[in-house]
């Protein structure tokens, strides 16, 4: 990384401000509509891997209601940690999200802003368009990413209420009692994966409009 990128960086660290961070990457040459790209890539992986971590915690509690002997201990530590890896996943997905957010607002500020400056009335138009079609794509990405973001939700619940009931219940008789909660967690996570599908392939609609904007 070139030590001047080094240095502004840092100084963007420390004042702690988002604007500061994206002057001094404009400053090397990488633009809002960059940053913005890179993160929507971001998000869409983070949900790749909370969908891959929300299967996995799916196929571990089916083996627990499949339990046939052994040390409950040991059970209840492996639902405990696909619990807080599957938080860990959701988590990474909504701090994509917000920083998709902060950057979309800097850039359609700017992008506003800019339409002032234009002396042909024509171009100004046309800017004005592409950005109005522009925020509708990235609207109808963002609408996509929280339904999904929403959808984690009863996913976490659950996995969390098996956690606390094991944790306060390590017997047979408690791994009978999840029986009854691993057909609800396997269509929460599919309405997860589902609307998470939706997201990315929402997302990646609005990069290719973005590209062409």
């Amino acid at each position: 990384m070139p030590y001047l990128l080094v240095i502004l960086l840092s100084l963007a660290t420390l004042t702690g401000c988002q604007s500061a961070y994206y002057s001094a990457m404009e400053q090397v040459g990488i633009h809002k509509r960059e940053i913005m790209v890179d993160r929507v890539e971001e998000a869409n992986e983070a949900q790749q891997e909370a969908q891959e971590q929300f299967t996995s915690a799916l196929d571990a509690l089916k083996a627990v209601t499949q339990f046939d002997g052994g040390e409950l201990e040991t059970v209840y530590n492996q639902i405990n940690d696909q619990y807080e890896a599957s938080s860990d996943a959701a988590e990474r997905v909504s701090e994509r999200i917000a920083a998709i957010e902060d950057v979309a607002n800097a850039l359609f500020d700017e992008w506003q802003d800019e339409l002032s400056l234009y002396t042909s009335a024509t171009l100004r138009r046309d800017s004005e368009r592409k950005l109005n079609a522009t925020k509708a794509s990235y609207n109808r990405m963002l609408s996509a990413m929280h339904r999904a973001e929403k959808k984690m939700t009863p996913v976490l619940n659950t996995l969390r209420d098996n956690t606390l009931y094991l944790k306060h219940n390590l017997n047979a008789a408690a791994i009978g009692s999840l029986q009854g909660e691993f057909s609800n967690l396997q269509r929460d996570i599919q309405r997860a994966i589902t609307d998470m599908e939706a997201a990315i392939a929402e997302s990646e609609r609005f990069i290719a409009h973005l590209n062409k904007a």
